[in-house]
């Protein structure tokens, strides 16, 4: 076994934070890295050091900057390095040049990114393992002839997705021929911004599925174990937006043949630490492999909560060689249970009725609304924190959980309707709408809920309940003025005989001065 010390988290925002707390849990001391950006950011204060990074680089790219981590991780000590998601975490080379460097990579080895990260290779695990798959993406698509001729081969409409990475960047649906030369552009540029990697792949495009991940974890001794599915499907633009434990919507017999084809995806390549393996349901409720993410995911929340088992904590044990059934660990399929329903709703600094557009700016009111049946996962969001337009756009993720979906629907709007956040605009009036709709209610949607539903976007505006005191007060002084001028009576002081023989300190004060 090897016992960690000090850990750094090559990530900010949220998901530091929840890594930082996992590791004070177990007397793990922390590391931070920042950008010049970043400088004010709450993630860097809630570890026990912080290093700046990424000098005369740009935003981004700092996070992108292994050898300057890992050289940050050498010097000071680091025994691991959490990735987090995006920036690193599906990156084979940052994970092969840690255990190069001698230290621990916390996730799976390189070449496990290597076969599950590419979304192509992993195509093929699944493929191998017998688990059935969408049509198409079994090779990178390299130039315009080639991507012309696969998307003619396989009919409109057809995905195209980063090989690697994942959050929705690098994906567009094309509809036509007409735009998929731009789109296939477009796809390749953004994936190179966001992964390093402009690997591209195209496969046939199934009409509204549903979307179902399986969360799995594997020690360093070949056991696996399934911790149960999420529901997905509530998507903007391919990037998730509310997701759900359990997905309602299964069968058992639905459920158990899902999370046995996870199963037998990961043990195919004797995969170690968190992954989610992400399905594709399609109206006859047949499931089809699309990727798998060999990282921790934003949405683990729900999954902890219906579980009872801290994920990040489990991958730390892992990472420090504790096999699945070490009492430090203990964790067995036959004793894993679902229990209860949990929402997680994503509140971000967007604009829903501006197409989403992320807004920037000094937060001038944060307010959150926790409770019994809360769970909130912050990132960025306190009163004075100043939002830049450098990065995600993730304020706080809210976790509503109770025994049943209704109340847990209850319990989300409740504490959404609570939350109070001025000076930027953010999507909480969406979410709620979402969480009210009778598809939603009814665990029925598919991945174009919110494309197909507009009247999600009529959005009550909330009260601003000082700003009415306000204006109450000077409607009255200035527009109501009275005509009856009340006098204040005059005080009367009472008389009062003070008998001679009287002595108290009042006379000795006024005789000694």
């Amino acid at each position: 076994m090897k016992k960690f010390k000090r850990v750094l988290v090559a990530n900010r925002g949220e998901i530091a934070i929840r890594v930082f707390r996992a590791c004070n849990e177990l007397g793990i001391r922390t590391v931070a890295v920042y950008t010049e950006e970043d400088k004010a950011s709450l993630f860097r204060t809630k570890a026990d050091e912080a290093y700046q990074i990424g000098k005369g680089k740009g935003p981004v790219e700092a996070y992108l900057n292994i050898e300057e981590i890992i050289h940050v991780a050498k010097t000071k000590g680091v025994d691991a390095i959490h990735p987090g998601y995006g920036f690193l975490a599906e990156n084979s080379e940052f994970s092969r040049q840690c255990e190069e460097a001698g230290i621990t990579f916390i996730g799976p080895t390189h070449q496990m990114i290597d076969r599950l990260g590419d979304k192509v290779q992993s195509k093929w695990v699944a493929k191998e393992a017998g688990v059935p798959t969408i049509p198409g993406g079994e090779s990178i698509i390299r130039d315009e002839e080639e991507a012309l001729r696969f998307a003619k081969e396989a009919g409109y409409p057809v995905m195209i997705k980063a090989a690697a990475g994942g959050g929705g960047r690098g994906m567009r649906l094309v509809e036509s021929e007409e735009t998929l030369l731009e789109n296939f552009h477009s796809a390749r540029n953004e994936a190179a911004k966001a992964f390093g990697d402009d690997g591209i792949f195209i496969e046939k495009y199934l009409e509204k599925p549903k979307h179902i991940e399986v969360q799995i974890l594997g020690d360093n001794y070949g056991d696996i174990v399934h911790l149960y599915e999420r529901d997905c499907s509530i998507q903007r633009r391919y990037q998730k937006v509310i997701e759900y434990a359990p997905a309602i919507c299964l069968s058992e017999e639905q459920r158990e043949k899902i999370c046995a084809d996870a199963l037998r995806i990961a043990q195919s390549v004797n995969y170690r630490s968190a992954g989610t393996v992400e399905f594709l349901l399609d109206a006859s409720g047949q499931h089809y492999f699309i990727e798998m993410n060999p990282r921790i995911q934003v949405e683990h929340t729900v999954t902890e909560i219906v579980t009872g088992i801290d994920i990040v904590q489990t991958q730390l044990w892992l990472a420090q060689g504790y096999s699945l059934d070490a009492p430090e660990v203990n964790l067995q399929q036959e004793d894993i249970r679902v229990n209860g329903c949990a929402i997680q709703c994503r509140v971000t600094t967007e604009d829903p009725n501006n197409h989403f557009a992320p807004d920037t700016g000094k937060i001038e009111v944060y307010r959150t609304g926790s409770g019994f049946g809360v769970r909130l996962d912050g990132g960025t969001g306190f009163t004075g924190a100043v939002i830049s337009p450098y990065y995600d756009s993730l304020l706080v993720k809210v976790t509503s959980f109770s025994r049943s979906f209704a109340d847990a629907i209850r319990k989300a709007t409740r504490s959404l309707r609570e939350t109070r956040i001025e000076g930027v605009k953010t999507n909480i009036g969406f979410l709620i709408n979402v969480l009210n709709h009778p598809t939603f209610q009814s665990g029925q949607t598919d991945t174009g809920f919110i494309s197909m539903h507009s009247e999600l976007f009529n959005i009550e505006p909330k009260d601003d309940t000082e700003l009415k005191l306000l204006r109450f007060i000077g409607n009255k002084v200035v527009n109501e003025p009275s005509d009856k001028k009340h006098d204040l009576d005059v005080p009367v002081i009472p008389q009062v005989e003070v008998p001679e023989n009287l002595r108290g300190a009042k006379q000795i004060l006024d005789e000694e001065g």
